[in-house]
């Protein structure tokens, strides 16, 4: 058996950055022409647990800036003024896009539209627990007050 590293997920064998055994001939003619592993040797196995590492470590990083913007995005109250009805109903909607642009507005944060979970579209004025997803699976609620434009 030959030990190699994987410089991709492979299904049913590792994932990126593994040092796993294989056949000889398997490493040869199959993992290293797709360019999906390397063989093993001691400087490729000390690169691997450094570029591991430093893969740990941004995933890290990445995580504790969605913990801000999510504790940020909390604090949050947003304020949408639209367009209304003498009942409350709106003359269009409140949709993902706008409220992604209030808070690009009031916090200086890019939130993708996608990200935000709206069920339907608002359609009348209130005060809303709106959830959005970033990325690291955290989630934030932002409160949004739908006004009644003046």
């Amino acid at each position: 058996m030959a030990q190699a590293i994987l410089l991709q997920d492979v299904e049913n064998l590792g994932e990126r950055g593994e040092a796993v055994e294989v056949s000889p001939g398997y490493l040869r003619n199959y993992l290293q022409p797709r360019k999906l592993a390397q063989p093993a040797t001691k400087g490729a196995l000390e690169e691997a647990q450094r570029r591991r590492e430093a893969a740990e470590k941004t995933e890290r990083e990445s995580a504790e800036r969605a913990q801000e913007t999510a504790a940020l995005l909390s604090k949050t109250v947003l304020t949408i003024h639209h367009r209304a009805g003498e009942d409350g109903k709106l003359f269009g909607s409140v949709t993902s896009q706008e409220i992604a642009d209030g808070i690009r507005d009031a916090r200086n944060l890019k939130v993708d539209k996608r990200k935000i979970k709206l069920e339907e579209p608002i359609h009348e004025t209130g005060t809303y627990m709106i959830e959005i997803e970033l990325p690291g699976g955290v989630s934030a609620s932002v409160k949004t007050i739908i006004a009644e434009e003046k």
